[in-house]
């Protein structure tokens, strides 16, 4: 996989993208992470990369000339399963979504800066706008970051215990259920006995029960967008 990511801040993914698991894939060439200062592909001297908006709306817009060139020169050197915006009114981040990018090729993101980017990029090139969450932040680099994080850690050999990935909060809809190491009991706190049990069909039996609890008790929108008519 190649995930190609154009920022106003390109310094700002240097270290996430440098550590744990994200740079161990990359170590093991199972992707490459481009980061492309989006201010390199402005014609302005000083290179600037925002203007005022039409309208008199308060804030600054990122250009659509330096956005256009960023991104015709990359995809005429490859095609782009997705061509990501990152903002806060873009549809909602989820594990679905994780799924379904980490089965592509090519991802380019654009992070969002500013109040946003010039409608007419949105318009011809953006294939899917995504959010982190209901909140705003100072640009979306971090969201990127999120984003990027999210899928690589889905791809067949990025972490050591493949069926970790598969087992994690919201694959199945639910939060994940609670988990225990050693040792079994802890100054009076005790390990569930089931746990112990080595009672397979059990384990598995109180995991999702204590997954449909705690899905109902800390996420009831989730609970109830599937189990409630």
């Amino acid at each position: 996989m190649r995930i190609d990511i154009l920022s106003v801040l390109p310094d700002l993914l240097n270290s996430p993208f440098n550590h744990s698991i994200v740079k161990r894939v990359q170590d093991k060439g199972l992707v490459e992470i481009f980061i492309h200062d989006l201010r390199d592909f402005s014609t302005d001297k000083h290179r600037r990369v925002d203007d005022y908006a039409f309208g008199g709306e308060a804030g600054m817009v990122m250009m659509i000339e330096p956005v256009d060139r960023a991104i015709n020169f990359l995809t005429q050197q490859r095609i782009y399963d997705e061509i990501i915006y990152t903002s806060p009114d873009g549809e909602q981040f989820n594990q679905q979504t994780a799924n379904k990018l980490s089965l592509s090729k090519n991802i380019l993101i654009l992070c969002g800066h500013y109040k946003g980017i010039d409608q007419r990029i949105r318009d011809r090139y953006i294939t899917k706008e995504l959010s982190i969450g209901d909140y705003v932040l100072t640009g979306g680099e971090l969201a990127a970051a999120v984003i990027v994080d999210s899928i690589i850690r889905l791809i067949p050999g990025a972490i050591s215990d493949e069926t970790s990935a598969l087992s994690d909060s919201f694959q199945d809809g639910l939060l994940a259920p609670p988990v225990y190491t050693r040792p079994a009991e802890y100054k009076g706190m005790k390990v569930p006995d089931v746990l112990l049990s080595g009672n397979f069909y059990e384990i598995e039996k109180w995991r999702l029960e204590q997954s449909l609890k705690k899905t109902k008790e800390l996420r009831p929108d989730i609970y109830n967008d599937q189990f409630v008519d």
